[in-house]
């Protein structure tokens, strides 16, 4: 098992093949800090290593998903960007000459996982906890969640990389009016707005997000899904169907050549369990690039 090393703020267990990361600052809502950004990077890094995880499940402890940015430094939290004192990793680099905002380093390692990502969301999911779940794959949310793209509200412009997520999770002209008005909605309208799947009770908020994890590691090629979902995200800037035609037919050809596909026809004609032996091991899946791919002007300090 591929573990992330120490960590303070997230929890991280891994049964039955889903891992679980649970925001850890119940005390605090769950309030996003430096410290829980590198550990988020450091989870989604040691799930998408070990072969062990099919699927990973986020979620908070406590009443709440995420809060938000810890607002313990008042008035001056989001002024000394340039001269905060950060972790070492991901945190101290910079991009296009500037500090890398904390919320992308903790929702892009997310984004470019190869397991399958739901997003149980519990209680308030506020500026970084709307932010963060955009990167994930399949959003369920409780009864009591609250959500809030709040920043014009303090001033800032979204972040952790949802000026890309957000329009294509649930179209421009939702994503303008969530973050223009900065006003916090229920979870029927995140509903009604695309940008939760499903609103289950809050004691069949866990349950449903596991059924589903079970359902994609009882019945599904952990390669074939880890090809999959970089297709399917890596498909959203394209240029042309053309672009996905060309991987897709590398895709199938590689696969075709490895085991899944003959026990995957051969469960479905023996009427059994699939018994997947295929593994996702290091490096592109199928042929299918990596994505998403950093930049040339991402760099040390």
């Amino acid at each position: 098992m591929t573990r992330p090393g120490e960590l303070t703020e997230l929890r991280y267990e891994v049964a039955d093949r889903v891992a679980t990361v649970t925001l850890h600052r119940p005390e605090r809502l769950n309030a996003f800090t430096m410290t829980m950004a590198d550990e988020l990077a450091r989870v989604a890094a040691a799930a998408d290593a070990d072969d062990d995880v099919r699927v990973v499940v986020v979620t908070g402890a406590g009443r709440a998903f995420c809060a938000g940015a810890d607002l313990g430094a008042g008035p001056g939290t989001f002024s000394d960007r340039r001269t905060r004192e950060r972790p070492a990793g991901p945190l101290r680099e910079s991009i296009g000459g500037f500090p890398r905002d904390a919320g992308g380093v903790a929702s892009l390692p997310f984004a470019a996982l190869r397991k399958p990502v739901v997003a149980a969301v519990n209680g308030p999911a506020v500026g970084i906890g709307a932010t963060l779940p955009l990167a994930m794959d399949v959003r369920i949310a409780a009864e009591s969640a609250r959500f809030g793209f709040v920043f014009g509200r303090v001033g800032i412009v979204p972040e952790a990389a949802s000026s890309w997520f957000l329009p294509r999770v649930v179209g421009i002209s939702q994503a303008m009016e969530w973050v223009a008005t900065g006003r916090v909605f229920d979870a029927d309208e995140a509903l009604r707005g695309g940008l939760v799947s499903r609103v289950v009770s809050d004691e069949d908020l866990l349950p449903t997000a596991y059924a589903l994890a079970q359902e994609i590691v009882a019945n599904t090629s952990g390669v074939a899904v880890a090809a999959a979902r970089q297709l399917l995200w890596s498909m959203l800037g394209a240029a042309s169907p053309w672009d996905a035609h060309r991987v897709e037919s590398r895709a199938l050809v590689e696969l075709g050549e490895g085991p899944d596909p003959a026990e995957g026809v051969a469960a479905f004609l023996e009427k059994r369990p699939p018994r997947f032996p295929g593994r996702v091991g290091e490096g592109p899946v199928a042929g299918v690039p990596p994505w998403p791919l950093p930049p040339d002007d991402v760099t040390d300090g």
